[in-house]
């Protein structure tokens, strides 16, 4: 469906606003249905993006600026994410014996069950949006979307 016939526009628009329009329109369509797959494990976007990054340094803790710098969402409360991550025993937070200022965290073994869980949900749910382009327009795409953000 075409995004004028979703918000009924009274005049016609520049082709400019038509686009900024659907990219803000298919990024909410693409939240609302992750946000389904997450809402019966009692996760935010955000708090599965923390463990996902915990789950990529194999085991190794990692401090909170670099958990922020990799997030998705940069304006994300890392700290009050992780504090919400260690009250369902999903994180471990210890200070770092080289630095007592620097924090670091891991993931725990329930954190990882959870995210395996979820993996086959998330895959289905990236590939439910791909089924209808090829190969090579997800590329376009990807190439289109970095270009226009940038």
């Amino acid at each position: 469906m075409r995004i004028e016939e979703i918000i009924k526009p009274t005049s016609p628009m520049a082709i400019e606003k038509r686009t900024l329009l659907n990219v803000m329109y298919t990024q909410n369509v693409v939240s609302e249905k992750f946000n389904e797959i997450l809402k019966p494990f009692d996760l935010s976007p955000e708090q599965f993006n923390v463990l996902r990054i915990l789950r990529g340094q194999k085991g190794n803790p990692v401090n909170m600026c670099t958990i922020q710098e990799r997030m998705i969402a940069k304006t994300s409360n890392t700290t009050r994410l992780v504090d919400k991550l260690l009250l369902k025993d999903l994180v471990i937070r210890e200070i770092c014996p080289e630095n007592r200022r620097k924090m670091e965290i891991t993931i725990t073994e329930k954190g990882m069950e959870l995210l395996q869980s979820l993996d086959a949900l998330v895959e289905s749910h990236e590939k439910s949006f791909a089924k209808n382009l090829t190969d090579k327009e997800l590329e376009l795409l990807n190439e289109l979307l970095e270009k226009f953000r940038n």
